[in-house]
């Protein structure tokens, strides 16, 4: 189909392009930035007068809950909600049931997500099997299956020795390994050591456990030369380590969830259960380190980190409810607050190249920590250039809406952004989603 975006305001952090006018797509393709051609006879026109014309959000931790958990979140509700919130594409981790751990798992999966034509899904497939740290899984396998990368999903590796092993093995293919620094021992609370967790009586998570793991993890990666994603970074003190390791030159990147970047532990408040989230909310201080980390480059994207959790899972005591909240829809609205938030803090108004910064760590940004794992979307994904894949989201920078579980698509109703129930204001709406020139969501 010919499609014509007619009138936006085209906006593409990767190549600094930001001006009002077209974009012509056929055959899945953007044929054509600027003004329509006069011989460009589209079959649709989608007016884009005062909404944003960006590159697809690229997401790179979201869990579909599927298989094995089907009644927190189908595949098919989970790839609605990613292209209502203005997601193409978006990585999803090993821990389903069963683990995706073997090649045929991991392509049903894929051939699932190409049917429903709604987002772009890059599985990542388990480092050892079953997650249980012990036997490493067929990675090259599962690479052709594929998988774009190999992780634990939230379970550590206890045995250095095989953590070892693996990103030996992961160095020599140059494949990359996608870890959460969390150490086995020190990460078993509910919320994060501090005043909070101890006036409550909640088990405390030490900043110890991220830094403890993230110690390990950089001396392995000394040793090996492989190449590691830090998922969900949550303190101060990881942040500082973490620019240690980039100024030194080792071949790291990592991520920092919405919830991590907006919360605080102080918003956990009467036992919340929405707030049981993994990992744990931290301090205001971690929270502007984390942010002025994402600011500078030291992190490298934002992420969802979604995950659908069943009511019956959530509506229980704090310490006994299942960690975890939907994102997907969330992903653009909260990156634009953070871009927003920023420019207050400066005493500036909005102006564009906040807006770009605030896309870029849900679009380019994420693309470079996938890198040629893309294979030959690497070229175009998570950027409008013509000849490169037609992945859209159009919105509108002006409106806004109010988090509620009625507004979301997710099969998973719960998120701290629904404050209260009575539901928060986020700036940014998508008015329309492409997919290789597709047009899977169209919003009001």
């Amino acid at each position: 189909m010919r499609i014509l975006l007619r009138g936006g305001r085209v906006l593409d952090p990767a190549s600094g392009r930001d001006e009002l006018t077209d974009v012509a797509i056929a055959a899945g393709r953007i044929v054509g930035i600027g003004p329509a051609r006069a011989d460009f006879e589209p079959d649709r026109v989608l007016e884009a007068a005062g909404c944003v014309v960006a590159p697809g959000l690229v997401d790179l931790a979201a869990r579909l809950r599927e298989p094995g958990l089907e009644h927190e979140g189908l595949l098919e509700s989970e790839l609605a909600a990613a292209a209502a919130g203005g997601v193409t594409s978006l990585v999803c981790p090993p821990d389903t049931d069963p683990t995706l751990d073997e090649p045929g798992l991991v392509e049903m999966l894929k051939f699932r997500a190409r049917k429903l034509s709604r987002c772009r899904l890059f599985p990542l497939g388990a480092l050892t099997r079953g997650l249980k740290g012990e036997a490493l899984t067929e990675m090259a396998e599962l690479t052709e299956a594929g998988c774009v990368g190999f992780s634990q999903a939230e379970v550590a590796v206890a045995d250095t020795q095989v953590l070892l092993r693996a990103l030996q093995y992961a160095a020599t293919f140059g494949y990359t390994v996608w870890l959460r620094p969390q150490d086995r021992w020190l990460g078993k609370g509910v919320a994060a050591s501090g005043p909070i967790a101890t006036r409550l009586g909640l088990a405390g998570v030490p900043v110890a456990a991220e830094t403890v793991a993230l110690h390990t993890i950089f001396e392995l990666v000394r040793a090996t030369g492989a190449r590691v994603h830090l998922c969900r970074l949550s303190s101060a003190a990881g942040v500082a380590l973490l620019r240690a390791a980039k100024a030194e030159g080792l071949p790291v990147s990592a991520d920092v969830s919405i919830n991590s970047l907006h919360l605080t532990d102080v918003d956990i408040g009467y036992f919340n259960p929405a707030m049981r989230l993994s990992p744990p909310l931290r301090q205001a201080r971690d929270r502007d380190a984390l942010r002025a980390a994402l600011a500078d480059g030291t992190i490298d994207a934002l992420v969802s980190d979604h995950m659908p959790v069943g009511t019956d899972e959530k509506n229980l005591p704090f310490a006994e409810a299942v960690p975890g909240a939907t994102g997907l829809e969330l992903l653009l609205s909260l990156a634009l607050k953070w871009g927003l938030d920023g420019c207050a803090a400066a005493g500036v108004a909005t102006v564009g190249a906040e807006l770009a910064r605030a896309l870029s760590v849900v679009t380019d940004g994420p693309v470079r920590v996938l890198g040629s794992a893309l294979g030959s979307l690497a070229e175009s994904a998570g950027r409008l250039v013509e000849g490169g894949v037609a992945d859209v989201c159009v919105f509108d920078p002006e409106a806004s809406w109010m988090v509620t579980p009625a507004a979301l698509r997710s099969q998973g109703k719960h998120t701290p952004f629904d404050f209260e129930h009575g539901g928060m204001h986020l700036p940014g709406r998508v008015r329309a989603t492409l997919v290789a020139g597709t047009v899977a969501f169209e919003g009001g």
